[in-house]
């Protein structure tokens, strides 16, 4: 650290426009990173329902239906032509409509009713749309200026058509919200106007640089995206006011800045690498996912961690310096009064928070494993246009979710069976093969290539199923589960399933396995630098207990009441929320050792929580904040469930941070103190 604090002090112009640069680059890079909005990409290249799909594009090239388009007020030559103009749009790959499982030529009286209402009814046309990857956003915008407002359009290329043009806009917006709200703390916690704006220049520019070395990626998801930047500055903002706060220390001892500023730099250092470790290490537990989505948040908030340390110890000292005369011009008192009377509060409440703890503890751990989740999306807002055509088509035909099929080519006869069996199921409501449109009379050399390639590839048969359940739940996971027990009746393992449901299916098996092992890992490696810093057994078991115990009683909530999660928000929490507030349990007890050298326990924890409570509070209000911003400004349920999450989850730690930990550890002091190297406790 003396080599780069004298280089920085020294050379803090040079520093400045180096960092500068690297931000303006790099957010210019950042608008070239490509983002995939598709969570299923993201399952293990071993799983199930992804070898289908590997299989499905090198034999077929025709990716499952993805939207439903409903027209009303049309002839059955009118339905044709409309199907005729979606067609001929850009990267709409194929159409399914009533001609494609009955001859039209011949009167429609005399076809099965049930078959024909699927597609039309009460002189309504109902298409089964393949939407192609990438092309979501140009072929729904031309659907609908083909269909217009009266008629609908949905189904899962909308969902994500619609995340792609909200992303950008939705992290804006949750930074406009979040950037004041973070400048009014730091104002009050500060003594100096222009000093907020200093940390947030610093978190910003490392924001910048994390998010533009994403192109050495290739792509993020789009929960990287949108999770990343606002996780990754409030997190950080920590470490900019441990520099600060010392280099105003040091200033007041001595006349020279840059000695001031040097020492303030090796004296914080220890403190920021310590708080940074906490939350890295927290990060790194997502990096073993099997379900990749995890990894890649993972990856890139590690970097981002690492990213904002060399920032704020490079960047931010130089930064200040340079505006130092203008920091110096704009002091002022503290705004915010100390909390003096935290402590006597903390210590009359003492008894009935261990005694609630203690009561709710065994409750809230079993509850929060038992929620109702959801592994995909979840619904899109009702509120939008694709929510409102989906209930629309839903009201008119039903519920519609296709599964593809693939078994292997070489016999009608059973493919025909299997079809006839298949739509005995229950909530199949279709099923479209070349078998069951054709019928095994005729041989699939006799016939137009057009018509066969749908189905048949040199290898494989490819038979649509349509049910009539959500995209997920018990219903959707029991009929993908009995659709692929019939098929091995009559294949054993060699048949294949593909669609939205059989690929949430596999992701609710993947990502229920990794909870274990990322729990633990996270718990593990936490522990273990608690175990380092603190040269102590007792204390990361009391550390590590009150932020678990924090994070228990936030996925409990939506269990007592009644409500639903998503299980990549309720997974990514378990780590962020242990990683990123862990600091506060630390923060108190370091204190809480220190001022216990020279007083008895109670003195000494009155001490801690009058010298620091406003230091967690301020930390502890931006992170909420940038939770709530996140689960209040967007659109998709997993990234909004993950925004509460981390809001209210970060007030619950503070919370028992503040109200749990300090009674526990007056209570366990004499087991400190043994348990403790070098402790050196004062004589009580």
């Amino acid at each position: 650290m003396n080599r780069i604090s004298r280089f920085v002090t020294g050379k803090k112009r040079t520093v400045v426009i180096i960092f500068s640069v690297l931000a303006v680059v790099c957010g210019l890079l950042m608008l070239t990173v490509p983002v995939n909005y598709k969570i299923t990409d993201y399952l293990p290249q071993n799983a199930r329902s992804t070898i289908a799909i590997r299989i499905n594009d090198r034999e077929f090239n025709s990716p499952v239906p993805n939207a439903r388009v409903m027209i009303s007020n049309v002839t059955l030559m009118q339905a044709m032509e409309y199907k005729k103009k979606i067609s001929s749009i850009e990267g709409v790959h194929e159409v399914i409509w009533l001609d494609s499982v009955i001859n039209l030529k011949e009167p429609i009286e005399m076809a099965d009713r049930e078959v024909v209402e699927q597609y039309y009814k009460d002189n309504t046309a109902l298409f089964s749309v393949t939407i192609l990857d990438g092309y979501e956003v140009e072929a729904t915008d031309e659907i609908y200026r083909l269909i217009g407002e009266e008629n609908a359009l949905a189904g899962d290329a909308v969902n994500l058509a619609t995340s792609k043009k909200l992303l950008v806009s939705e992290v804006l917006s949750a930074l406009s919200y979040l950037v004041p709200i973070i400048l009014i703390v730091l104002l009050l916690t500060t003594s100096s106007w222009i000093e907020p704006f200093l940390f947030l220049i610093t978190i910003g520019a490392a924001v910048l640089i994390n998010m533009g070395t994403n192109l050495f990626f290739g792509e993020i998801s789009f929960m990287t995206q949108s999770i990343s930047p606002i996780l990754q500055m409030a997190v950080s903002l920590d470490y900019s006011i441990f520099l600060l706060h010392s280099y105003d220390e040091y200033k007041a001892k001595t006349d020279n800045k840059r000695e001031a500023m040097a020492m303030a730099m090796k004296r914080s250092f220890t403190a920021i690498i310590a708080s940074a470790a906490t939350t890295l290490f927290g990060f790194l537990a997502l990096l073993f996912m099997k379900y990749r989505i995890g990894a890649d948040l993972g990856l890139n908030l590690v970097k981002g961690i690492v990213i904002s340390f060399i920032t704020i110890m490079i960047f931010l000292p130089a930064l200040t310096l340079a505006c130092d005369s203008l920091i110096t011009k704009t002091k002022h008192k503290k705004l915010i009064p100390g909390f003096k009377s935290i402590s006597r509060l903390v210590w009359k409440l003492r008894i009935p928070v261990l005694l609630l703890v203690a009561v709710i503890a065994v409750p809230c751990f079993l509850a929060q494993g038992r929620t109702d989740f959801l592994y995909g999306m979840g619904q899109i807002s009702p509120n939008s246009r694709g929510g409102r055509d989906q209930i629309k088509i839903n009201e008119k035909f039903g519920t519609s979710m296709p599964i593809v099929l693939l078994v292997p080519r070489g016999d009608p006869a059973k493919e025909a069976m299997l079809g006839s069996e298949l739509e005995d199921i229950d909530h199949v409501t279709g099923v479209v093969s070349y078998a069951g449109m054709v019928g095994r009379s005729i041989p699939a050399e006799f016939l137009d290539p057009g018509i066969t390639e749908q189905f048949y590839s040199d290898n494989y048969s490819r038979i649509i199923v349509y049910t009539d359940t959500e995209e997920e739940g018990e219903e959707a996971f029991s009929t993908v589960e009995r659709i692929q027990e019939k098929a091995r009746e009559y294949y054993d393992d060699a048949v294949y399933l593909l669609g939205q449901s059989v690929s949430l299916y596999d992701m609710k098996n993947v990502v229920t396995e990794d909870t274990r092992i990322v729990n633990l890992i996270a718990i593990a490696s936490i522990f273990l630098i608690l175990l380092l810093s603190f040269r102590s057994v007792t204390l990361p078991v009391l550390l590590t207990l009150t932020i678990e115990m924090a994070i228990w009683i936030n996925l409990s909530i939506p269990y007592f009441t009644g409500g639903t999660l998503c299980y990549i928000g309720y997974l990514v929490l378990s780590t962020v929320q242990l990683g990123a507030t862990v600091d506060y349990a630390i923060l108190i007890t370091d204190n809480y050792l220190f001022n216990r050298k020279a007083m008895n326990r109670k003195d000494a924890i009155r001490a801690t929580l009058e010298g620091h409570f406003v230091s967690v509070l301020t930390s502890a209000v931006i992170l909420s904040s940038a939770g709530f911003c996140l689960g209040f400004t967007t659109s998709s349920p997993i990234i909004s469930d993950l925004g509460i999450l981390l809001g209210r989850g970060t007030l619950l730690s503070m919370a028992l941070v503040i109200l749990f930990l300090p009674p526990l550890l007056v209570l366990g002091d004499g087991i400190i103190k043994k348990t403790t190297l070098k402790a050196e406790f004062h004589k009580e």
